[in-house]
């Protein structure tokens, strides 16, 4: 457990539990899920000395649940918030590809969207008092830590008189303000998966369009798209959570209006997890395009190959005709036994196969470009009859 007493112009940090509430500002508890698992009555009993107010057995609970998903509950002494976030150091969804590719489980795993791993944080708001409940080593919670405790020089003279205090950073006044500070920076971190998705996504959509080399990895390619679907699932609980936690503060004070500090924090808060919604959503909408465009392609391809079989068909079915003809065991075929029969007869076949290529041609079979033949037959019907329509002969 970690203890801060944040005051209106600075933090300190508390080498054991309060015995009292705050005369100035509030206090910050911070730990994680293993030391509430440990001993969750030392919670209990510290936020009641220093609000008044017993957490409910249940709400304890959900704050060692691993499991449980973004939610916002309210009660009549105090405010709960779970909140979903990354996890750092269990996953590289945030590493770029450069930095992975040259790794053997990376090569095994055929170039997978690595999973995206979330930890609940929950958060306990008094009047007062803030106790987080997170994962060990979230850098989140840690940073806003380290920038708490940063020491704040008052400026003095002249840089006072010129308002060079107002540069430094300003530290919450009150438990919701820090509670939004922290949310505000995971939902950050949210937003730097999207280079990475991107990057990965886009060499699937390359490798889908390859001609050279048939995608095969399609198990990893639905693997991303769970991924995707959970993150937006995600989002959509974190989202209503937010604003569930933003009507529960409208209703409880009436005064409050749209330009309020909080509720401008809070707005920012929705509309970035908004923005990782959809971003999420114009990803799984690129994959479904380059699956559609891949078996496109793959149609296209198959197309041609029947085209050519078709040509190679029509050409030799009339030649096989004639051969299986004057290739029959009877005595007596007309021209079998002449001196020039069989130098006719092969004549007569590659005339015939060279016809049936010009025909085939010319009915733009074998290309579906427009043939010079083409090209001159519209433009004669559009000097004789310019009302007529443009077809091929």
């Amino acid at each position: 457990m970690i203890w801060l007493h944040i005051q209106p112009e600075f933090a300190v940090r508390l080498e054991a539990a309060p015995a009292a509430p705050a005369a100035a500002g509030f206090h910050w508890l911070d730990l994680t899920h293993e030391e509430l698992s440990a001993d969750h009555e030392a919670l209990r009993s510290a936020a009641f000395s220093l609000a008044g107010v017993r957490i409910d057995d249940l709400h304890l609970k959900d704050a060692a649940n691993l499991q449980h998903p973004s939610y916002f509950g309210s009660t009549a002494g105090y405010d709960m918030l779970v909140f979903r976030k990354l996890t750092p150091g269990e996953d590289r969804s945030l590493t770029p590809l450069a930095d992975v590719d040259h790794l053997p489980e990376h090569r095994s795993r055929g170039r997978r969207l690595q999973p995206i791993v979330t930890r609940p944080v929950t958060f306990f708001i008094f009047e007062r008092l803030l106790v987080t409940v997170r994962n060990a080593g979230s850098r989140t919670i840690e940073q806003v830590r380290q920038r708490l405790l940063e020491p704040r020089a008052r400026p003095s003279g002249k840089g006072a008189a010129s308002g060079a205090d107002t540069a430094l950073p300003r530290l919450p006044q009150r438990p919701a303000d820090l509670m939004l500070r922290l949310v505000n920076g995971m939902v950050d971190r949210y937003l730097e998966l999207r280079q990475p998705l991107t990057d990965r996504l886009d060499r699937w959509q390359r490798e889908l369009l390859d001609r050279r080399r048939p995608f095969e990895d399609w198990r990893a390619l639905l693997d991303a798209r769970i991924e995707l679907r959970q993150l937006q699932n995600l989002c959509e609980e974190q989202r209503d959570a937010v604003q569930e936690l933003r009507d529960e503060y409208l209703e409880s004070v009436p005064e409050a209006q749209l330009s309020d500090a909080y509720l401008v924090r809070v707005a920012d808060v929705i509309e970035h997890i908004e923005r990782v919604l959809s971003h999420a959503g114009r990803l799984e909408n690129s994959i479904e395009t380059a699956v559609q465009l891949h078996f496109s392609a793959t149609q296209h391809r198959t197309n041609q190959i029947m085209r050519i079989l078709t040509v190679i068909t029509a050409v030799f079915a009339p030649l096989t005709l004639i051969a299986g003809l004057w290739g029959m065991n009877f005595e007596r075929i007309p021209g079998a036994h002449h001196p020039q029969g069989f130098p006719l007869m092969v004549a007569t076949m590659a005339l015939l196969a060279v016809m049936l290529l010009v025909l085939l041609w010319v009915r733009r079979v074998l290309t579906d470009r427009p043939t010079g033949l083409n090209r001159w037959w519209r433009r004669r019907i559009r000097r004789q009859d310019p009302g007529r329509p443009m077809s091929a002969p």
